[in-house]
């Protein structure tokens, strides 16, 4: 059986590929990947390496500095377990990044879970198919992230190029308390694994336990649609809430910004 550590990091992988699919921004060059949604924001523009990295990289690195500096976008660079290395974190220095965070990366086995919700019978969890619906994900999920109000555009055109058919591999969902949007997430199914995405609660919905319904909701979606596994990072404010939810830490992925 595949780890679960090794799980993590093809579904989170595979994401980014897809992303990075949406405007043809996926780029590659030995164990290094990039993609850039075109949203200002350093946590949706992503590189990657899928092996430790060498002197070798050091002019792919300064090739992606310059990508992004010329388009004007932030970006982290991820490091998971199997591109570790203190040849990594040395080569990432002295081009210039320095260590962001340490994010927890999470999953959850689905067998185990219950087909179906006991929770608040006034809020109702539903996938997006209508442009309608993902103009209300889109509002919601970007008040819930206090994205900066000068990349709306940029969020719009990224959202937009989804695909929401029943065949994508990327879905949506939007809570509703009592009739009124109020918190997103997003699943992405890859092989035996659905990744969870922009969960996100508006702040005057939170702590109201819809953060975990939600996240309930979408790990039912991944397990209807035939996943095993849920894998998710999260930040240290939604990590109790996951916990709850069944989920584990099985490692960290170690992200870098330019100084």
């Amino acid at each position: 059986m595949m780890s679960f550590i090794r799980i993590i990091e093809n579904t989170f992988f595979a994401n980014c590929r897809s992303w990075g699919g949406l405007n043809s921004s996926l780029y590659q060059s030995g164990s290094i990947r990039a993609m850039k949604t075109g949203i200002e924001s350093a946590d949706l523009n992503m590189v990657w390496n899928e092996k430790p990295l060498t002197a070798d990289d050091g002019k792919t690195i300064q090739g992606i500095k310059a990508h992004f500096r010329k388009a004007g976008l932030p970006f982290w660079w991820w490091v998971f377990p199997r591109g570790q290395s203190p040849a990594t974190r040395n080569l990432l220095q002295a081009e210039g990044f320095s260590p962001v965070e340490s994010i927890p990366s999470l999953l959850a086995d689905l067998t185990s879970l219950p087909d179906t919700s006991s929770g608040n019978a006034a809020l109702q969890i539903t996938r997006v198919k209508s442009k309608e619906n993902l103009r209300l994900w889109e509002e919601v999920s970007f008040a819930g992230f206090d994205f900066p109000p000068e990349t709306k555009m940029q969020y719009h055109r990224f959202l937009d190029a989804l695909d929401l058919t029943d065949q994508s591999a990327q879905k949506l969902f939007l809570a509703s308390l009592e009739g009124k949007p109020a918190a997103t997430s997003s699943l992405f199914l890859h092989e035996e694994a659905g990744g969870i995405y922009f969960v996100s609660t508006l702040p005057e919905y939170r702590k109201k336990g819809i953060g975990l319904a939600v996240t309930l909701a979408t790990m039912r979606a991944a397990k209807q649609a035939g996943a095993r596994y849920a894998t998710l990072q999260s930040s240290p404010d939604g990590l109790r809430i996951y916990q709850q939810a069944g989920f584990k830490e099985y490692c960290r992925a170690d992200v870098y910004g330019l100084a």
